[in-house]
């Protein structure tokens, strides 16, 4: 009998299989395969068009002689493998930028030979990762990044802001610190919103950045029409941006705050009746559009605008593209120079702002470059405020009534009566109709005043919610000034 013969198919390929990868799992149970010394690994069930590890393992298979074996053996083998595998360490993998040990991060080049950029407060450097430090996963979105240039002195942020048509340096400071906040794999960081008038280079400037981190493949793309299309996009790269975005409802407003701040979907697995798949995500975003109307108070706080100006020359887009992907390597070595200046500058936490991860790394700057990107920060979520303010009546209502009482004294009324008192100011005298979405019930005020506490707030206004002798109200207060602004003002 022949050692073929004795040795079944499936065995061959399972043999070979454990020589030549490494196999391990993720938390929710998904299997993948790394080849020995490379760090991009493949879920074995994958039959994706980026290559998955069946097409992998028959290749090898083939070039070392072994010969071509049909799908029921390499299914068995890849059955075997799969259940073996779920006994071995948990792994995590990660697209573009993952964690390293300490204290580095890194970020996937997209090359075929796994070459990466180590990130480390005491610089960085092109390197391999080893494989049980770094697993990359890679999808259609994952572009290929050139080499970084070290040694910039600053170079490619002068060559990517004359590009750029940022209306003022504020704006050219936060798209740095948003730059710098997208190689960090474990801080979340507000979504730009490119703003300016028609003509300005909106999704031109949006690529760009974009490009910045994904490689020239990196583009921009409509916002999905539902949920699920959004987050499957969103989970298959690192960052998102949505162009030309002119109206942002209830539902994709929270979904981007779910996706700036981090969320997990569930949803049934195929052809199961009772496995589910989980999705966790918490990415990058980037918008672009003139005007979206009216922005919700939560989303405000993850949002962070830079605004735009139409450029005084024209150049054709073959003519910039094609000098942006020449700055390219040393665009992105100028922003790892600054990313390692940050992660070893040392300053206070900001504790008064929502996104104090991002608002901690806009001290950093300050400290590392003196940009001032920190008050920039404190100044858009100023802007921000002012405009949830101009688009909710509600919001103007309740400033208006609360600028006619006294200073320190604490107003409280139930919900109730606090609706007919605000809607009594608003229609006044002339009886003017109500407002679409104006609240109907005592309720429905309670949920709004919510949700606009943080922007009344911002506005000196306080509101609270308590209970008395078994009776719950809503409390506004408009504290007193400082002892030495009331000085000020004899």
């Amino acid at each position: 009998m022949s050692e073929d013969e004795k040795n079944p198919a499936r065995a061959i390929i399972a043999d070979y299989a454990q020589e030549h990868f490494r196999y391990f799992r993720t938390v929710d149970g998904t299997v993948y395969a790394q080849r020995n010394g490379h760090p991009v690994a493949r879920p074995i069930r994958s039959q994706g068009t980026t290559g998955s590890h069946r097409q992998e393992l028959m290749v090898g298979l083939f070039r070392d002689g072994l010969g071509v074996f049909n799908g029921t053996a390499l299914k068995e083998a890849l059955d075997l493998i799969e259940a073996l595998a779920l006994t071995e360490d948990v792994q995590p993998v990660h697209i573009r930028v993952a964690p390293g040990f300490d204290g580095a991060t890194w970020l996937d080049l997209g090359r075929d030979d796994g070459r990466s950029v180590r990130i480390h407060p005491t610089g960085w450097d092109i390197r391999i990762p080893d494989p049980r430090e770094v697993c990359w996963r890679r999808t259609q979105l994952t572009g290929e990044l050139p080499l970084p240039v070290q040694k910039t002195d600053g170079k490619g942020i002068d060559r990517l802001m004359r590009l750029c048509n940022f209306s003022d340096a504020r704006a050219e400071s936060l798209a740095l610190a948003w730059l710098v906040g997208c190689l960090g794999p474990d801080v979340p960081v507000p979504a730009p919103f490119l703003t300016g008038p028609q003509g300005a280079g909106k999704s031109t400037a949006g690529k760009m950045l974009v490009r910045i981190i994904e490689g020239m493949s990196g583009d921009l793309r409509r916002a999905p029409k539902d949920e699920e299309n959004l987050i499957t996009a969103v989970a298959a790269g690192w960052v998102t941006g949505l162009d030309n975005l002119s109206h942002l409802g209830p539902d994709l407003s929270d979904l981007m705050c779910c996706i700036v701040t981090g969320a997990e979907n569930i949803k049934r697995a195929l052809f199961t009746d009772g496995d589910v798949v989980r999705s966790r995500y918490r990415r990058p975003m980037l918008l672009t559009g003139i005007d979206v109307g009216v922005i919700r108070p939560d989303l405000a706080e993850r949002l962070l605008p830079l605004r735009l100006e139409r450029p005084r020359v024209r150049r054709t887009e073959a003519e910039l593209w094609r000098e942006f992907a020449e700055a390219l390597p040393v665009i992105l070595g100028s922003v790892l120079d600054l990313a390692v200046e940050v992660r070893a500058a040392r300053a206070d936490i900001p504790t008064d702002l929502r996104m104090a991860d991002f608002a901690h790394l806009c001290a950093q700057l300050d400290t590392a470059r003196n940009f001032g990107a920190l008050d920039a920060y404190r100044a858009s979520l100023d802007d921000l405020n002012d405009d949830v303010i101009e688009g909710d009546l509600l919001a103007q209502t309740v400033l208006k009534h609360v600028a006619g009482t006294e200073p320190g004294i604490e107003v409280r009324m139930t919900s109730a009566e606090w609706l007919h008192a605000l809607t009594q100011l608003y229609t006044g005298e002339d009886f003017r109709p109500l407002p679409k979405g104006w609240p109907t019930t005592g309720k429905v005020l309670s949920d709004r005043l919510k949700r606009l506490q943080p922007v009344l707030a911002a506005r000196g206004v306080l509101v609270d919610w308590g209970r008395k002798n078994s009776a719950r109200y809503i409390e506004m207060t408009r504290p007193k000034p400082p002892a030495d602004e009331q000085q000020q003002a004899f």
